[in-house]
């Protein structure tokens, strides 16, 4: 650390992000990312002339983008934001939002935390329920932004949509921001309340379902004012937010629906799989819509097993908090990677017997 950083950041706890290590070729299910290529037609749109284009600066405006995704899901462009990643989103969002403070469940996306910490936001954590659920009554009434990931990460459990909207009637002056960057592997979406609430903001990626997490791009929907204050911000800070090919490339993502609903199907059978494995091993699964599974064993310690299984060649994601010290996360992979995963675990946790 410098003498030059202000001295509000010197105690600042960045986000950890999930490791990129490259001494090994493993089998990455540590970072949620998807195990299946973009679509064909997003691969054959890097072309030579679209990366002769890079000379000229990308549309601030993202327009066609937005255009395909209004499209896509029946709102208006005016309701849509597009972000370098559904992280923009929620650094926006604390930097305009949490004046009043900020409440979030206790064991959720870390980056939450970090965000209101950067802004000096009053942060409430609230306590998930003995089983990892959310308590929606213990958001309602709040009077300060409210963060939810639904559903949630890393446990990959959800709360209704009614259950949602009973947090927005109860904070009408209160933004209200539900991220569902996992909600194509099972969730509910609460879309249809935008209309309704204009205190609600949804922020999505394409990171995960869409399969490009390293195209940085993702989107938020909300009322007009509110997306209006988020590009006011976006302006104000780099409004050429999104390099032009991930533009290009997000567009014919939209274009291909269909291609990313089969995939999403395949994860989801590939995660009821997975977790009837795990529990036929003695693990506790917690029950996931997401494109991960949340999972511990008493025959061995959450961070040894995390330890051992990086030794043969399979990354998934230890956390440290003692409340969820003892489970893992796992992506779901292909089944081929999965069945690696489970013929791998067999052998680690019945190697000393």
């Amino acid at each position: 650390m410098s003498r030059f950083l202000k001295e509000q950041y010197q105690s600042l706890e960045a986000y950890t992000p999930g490791e990129q290590p490259r001494d090994m070729q493993y089998i990455k299910l540590n970072t949620n990312e998807s195990p299946y290529p973009p679509a064909p037609s997003v691969v054959e749109a890097m072309t030579g002339e679209q990366v002769e284009l890079l000379r000229l600066y990308s549309d601030p405006t993202a327009k066609h983008l937005k255009e395909r995704l209004a499209g896509l899901y029946g709102v208006e462009p005016e309701n849509i934001f597009v972000s370098n990643g559904s992280d923009e989103v929620l650094n926006f969002a604390f930097m305009a939002f949490g004046g009043n403070g900020a409440a979030f469940p206790d064991i959720s996306y870390g980056f939450y935390e970090v965000y209101a910490d950067l802004y000096g936001i009053q942060a409430e954590k609230i306590l998930l329920e003995a089983d990892f659920s959310i308590d929606y009554r213990k958001y309602c009434g709040k009077n300060k932004m409210v963060v939810i990931a639904n559903p949630n990460a890393p446990t990959g459990m959800t709360i209704p949509v009614s259950q949602i909207e009973e947090i927005l009637k109860t904070n009408p002056n209160s933004l209200v921001l539900i991220d569902e960057a996992y909600v194509d592997f099972g969730g509910e979406s609460c879309l249809p309340l935008i209309a309704r609430y204009d205190n609600l903001l949804m922020t999505r990626t394409f990171s995960k379902s869409r399969c490009l997490a390293g195209g940085r791009l993702g989107y938020a929907f909300a009322n007009p004012a509110i997306i209006a204050d988020l590009e006011k911000i976006k302006y104000s800070t780099n409004p050429y937010n999104i390099n032009r090919l991930t533009l290009l490339l997000g567009e014919k993502t939209v274009d291909a629906e269909s291609y990313y609903l089969e995939k999403c199907a395949e994860i989801q059978k590939t995660r009821a799989w997975t977790a009837e494995q795990l529990e036929g091993l003695g693990f506790t699964v917690l029950p996931s819509s997401a494109n991960f599974l949340f999972a511990k064993t008493d025959k061995m310690d959450g961070g040894e097993l995390y330890r051992k299984l990086k030794e043969r060649g399979i990354l998934v994601r230890h956390f440290t908090n003692p409340r969820i010290c003892q489970f893992n996360r796992i992506t779901i992979g292909t089944m081929e990677q999965m069945a690696v995963l489970v013929g791998t675990l067999k052998e680690v946790l019945y190697e000393n017997v």
